[in-house]
């Protein structure tokens, strides 16, 4: 039987505990690897920004930034909190192309179901300017899990690399690290693989 979940449905009922679990961890390493690669002012799509927290991060550091949620709850109570509206956005329909510099995707893109994970990657990758990249991290394993009515789908380097090298774009990972859960929400066990990925010509 087919297992059923509703992750968007998840979020709006829980958006105000989500939020107070997750505003708080320790993302310097995350934010340092990724910030590297982009200009002092580059312009950013928080790509699945939840709680606001990164978004809030980047625009205090003085970058421009676009958040953009499926929750419409989580997209009210992160307008507040980055004090700039939040998009109310799933991920399958972004179609802009090479508007950003960087696009920030922690702990989001997971919930793409695997078969769909490929196409989405695809459209992150043509709304990249040339030479922009990508950080997105994943729970490390080879799999897929139904948890709290949510999908989250894991990975790891080697798929990561088979993805992009099946797809018609010119992207390559050129920074990856494997980091263990530091907000609220810490789950026993977890690593998580974290993805640098650039944009060629």
């Amino acid at each position: 039987m087919e297992e059923k979940y509703n992750t968007l449905e998840y979020y709006n009922k829980n958006a105000e505990m989500y939020c107070e679990q997750t505003l708080v961890g320790n993302f310097q390493e995350n934010y340092d690897r990724f910030l590297k690669h982009l200009s002092k002012g580059a312009y950013i799509l928080d790509f699945g920004c939840g709680s606001g927290r990164d978004s809030k991060y980047f625009i205090e550091n003085g970058y421009k930034v676009k958040a953009i949620d499926g929750s419409e709850e989580m997209c009210k109570l992160a307008s507040k909190y980055i004090n700039q509206e939040v998009t109310c956005m799933k991920f399958d329909e972004l179609n802009d192309v090479n508007v950003y510099d960087g696009i920030w995707a922690c702990s989001s893109i997971l919930h793409v179901e695997k078969e769909n994970l490929h196409d989405v990657l695809d459209k992150m990758i043509d709304a990249l300017k040339t030479n922009g990249v990508i950080y997105t991290s994943f729970k490390k394993g080879t799999d897929y899990e139904i948890k709290e009515n949510k999908y989250y789908n894991y990975l790891t380097k080697d798929e990561m690399i088979k993805i992009l090298n099946e797809s018609s774009k010119n992207a390559k990972i050129i920074d990856y690290f494997e980091t263990i859960p530091s907000t609220k929400r810490k789950a026993e066990g977890t690593i998580w693989c974290n993805f640098i990925i650039k944009k060629f010509k």
